[in-house]
């Protein structure tokens, strides 16, 4: 199960964001290149969580009359 991801963390700079294993930066194990993966908050700054997202408003369905039994008697 992955592990949650931090929205703001204490200190970024100080771990590799690139899989779930988090190593610190200077003890990388997963092989995930020569170089850590910076946090996001570290690329877009404060408010990277909502930048580029197209947040999908529900719709709010009104129910309707029950519809009629079928003419012949059966369901389905």
């Amino acid at each position: 199960m992955a592990k949650r991801f931090p929205i703001r963390p204490a200190h970024p700079e100080r771990t590799c964001w690139g899989c779930d294993r988090y190593c610190p930066a200077g003890d990388m194990i997963c092989g995930n290149g020569t170089e850590r993966t910076q946090h996001p908050i570290e690329l877009g700054g404060e408010g990277w969580e909502s930048e580029g997202l197209d947040p999908v408003q529900p719709t709010i369905v009104e129910p309707g009359p029950p519809s009629p039994p079928p003419a012949n008697g059966r369901r389905g």
